[in-house]
């Protein structure tokens, strides 16, 4: 969208004001009731500013704004998004891929994804070729991210992320004592995914027989 020429712009526009246009290569005009759904990876606010975009078209096409953050900062995000990609490739590929490693998890959530969901896509089929077994390794992963995997296991997560940490693990030891051990039932309290919460139960070395035999309370 932040790319269109500025002849491009005022028949856009023209468009959403009139709601008519003209076929190419017709002398007639259409009547359109269409809405328009339009998605860039640029500040159009930015673009306003610096001429390269109209201020009356910006704010026709604003009415309904939706921010997508960009993938590094989806957090669960990129492990959902690695199970489903990993079972349409295992599919697609006839392998018998199943299952991402916690050292894999890890990297994909170390890692600043500046492809964004094409940039996971494509790793994941990369790794889904190259796995010999039902589980993708380390082994399986572009360079770039077996680096980033091996670099941040020993980085100093700060304050902020020890608080985080702290947090996380109280919730889930709070939802485990309250489905017993359960961790699907665990993971519809907190109102994520089983997968997730078996990864954050590795990562935080919690050990769920402890909740089995746990009385609810209240």
């Amino acid at each position: 969208m932040a790319e269109l020429s500025p002849a491009a712009q005022a028949k856009l526009l023209r468009v959403l004001q009139e709601k008519q246009f003209q076929p190419l290569g017709s002398s007639r005009l259409v009547t359109t009731n269409a809405r328009v759904i339009a998605a860039t990876n640029r500040r159009l606010e930015d673009c306003v500013s610096a001429g390269q975009f109209r201020t009356d078209l910006f704010y026709r096409l604003t009415v309904f704004p939706i921010f997508l953050p960009p993938l590094r900062e989806r957090g669960n995000d990129i492990i959902l998004l690695a199970d489903h990609f990993v079972l349409k490739y295992s599919k697609e590929l006839k392998k018998p891929v199943k299952r991402i490693t916690s050292a894999v998890i890890e990297a994909f959530l170390s890692h600043p994804w500046p492809g964004n969901v094409r940039e996971l896509e494509n790793c994941i089929e990369r790794a889904v070729l190259l796995a010999k077994g039902q589980s993708i390794e380390m082994m399986h992963l572009p360079p770039s991210l077996q680096i980033k995997g091996h670099d941040d296991p020993g980085k100093d997560p700060g304050k902020l992320g020890a608080v985080i940490g702290a947090q996380e693990r109280s919730m889930i030891i709070e939802a485990l004592k309250e489905a017993r051990g359960n961790q699907s039932q665990a993971a519809r309290l907190l109102g994520t995914t089983k997968r997730i919460v078996q990864y954050k139960i590795r990562k935080l070395g919690i050990d769920p027989a402890k909740f089995k035999a746990a009385k609810r309370t209240g």
